[in-house]
């Protein structure tokens, strides 16, 4: 941030400064997501049984927000621009200054992305791909400002600005979209739903099918609850195996889960409804 806002302060761009400007809220964000993340690794108390993990949620949110904020800060600035534009200042110098911030950025953000997912940190993640996109951002004004120099053009200056605060706007969007996702106890990934529709379907031998397969993802932590269907004459003890089994199973391929398993007799299926692990046909 204070590389990319000394770049603003050499040339007197407006381009470099909305690209500043995203930097700020990159750190506003990343300090919010610090205190965010402690509050979310937090163990599960009277008041919060199943823990504090949607917390990253309101962190990737209140991110988007400030993304938002910043966009429009942008476009009032370069609406200045537009209606007295003009040329950089030492343009060389700032476009160097801004680029040895955009490569710090493109490590860091890398490195943050990575460990998100790792982690299956919103916070983390969001953080990571905000920063991505300031990556791109400085690339498209260091092109930009190359032009506007060229070609003696003042206005690409603002213009620009403006192209920046729109790919800002789109990123705000993505961000908010995807944490009001996992408020709303959005369901596994397909690729994981699948993976654990067929874990059950391998690990679940004794017991006659399974359904109501349900699940929800919670920051780093998953939920999935289903009904095992049993014969009636099996005991309780062989029926909790199976749930035992079961359980090891999913929890080798989604570390961290937890689980609800529901087992009922075979009579239950007087109702007529059909008993599988639905997806796999068995």
């Amino acid at each position: 941030m204070g590389l990319k806002m000394l770049a603003w302060w050499v040339t007197g761009s407006v381009a470099l400064l909305s690209d500043g400007l995203e930097s700020f809220v990159n750190v506003s964000a990343a300090f919010i997501a610090y205190f965010v993340i402690l509050y979310a690794q937090r163990p599960a108390d009277h008041d919060h049984q199943f823990g504090h993990y949607k917390a990253e949620y309101i962190s990737a949110v209140v991110e988007g927000v400030l993304i938002v904020v910043a966009a429009l800060l942008i476009i009032s600035e370069a609406w200045n621009g537009l209606v007295s534009p003009k040329l950089p200042e030492a343009p060389v110098l700032g476009l160097a200054i801004n680029g040895v911030a955009g490569v710090i950025n493109g490590v860091w953000a890398t490195i943050l992305i990575r460990f998100g997912k790792l982690h299956r940190s919103p916070a983390l993640t969001a953080d990571g791909h905000h920063i991505m996109s300031d990556v791109v951002t400085s690339a498209g004004v260091f092109v930009g400002l190359i032009l506007a120099i060229a070609t003696g053009n003042a206005v690409l200056d603002p213009v620009l600005a403006i192209l920046v605060a729109c790919n800002i706007l789109w990123q705000g969007y993505k961000v908010i979209s995807h944490s009001l996702g996992g408020l709303m106890d959005r369901a596994l990934d397909p690729e994981e739903e699948a993976a654990v529709r067929e874990a059950i379907a391998t690990h679940s031998e004794g017991a006659l099918g399974v359904h109501d397969l349900k699940s929800r993802r919670a920051g780093a932590a998953a939920f999935i609850d289903f009904h095992l269907v049993v014969p009636a004459e099996m005991s309780v003890e062989e029926a909790h195996g199976i749930c035992d089994r079961l359980e090891d199973a999913i929890k080798g391929i989604i570390p961290g889960a937890t689980l609800a398993i529901h087992v009922e007799p075979e009579g239950e299926r007087a109702h007529g409804q059909k008993v599988e692990v639905e997806g796999t046909g068995k």
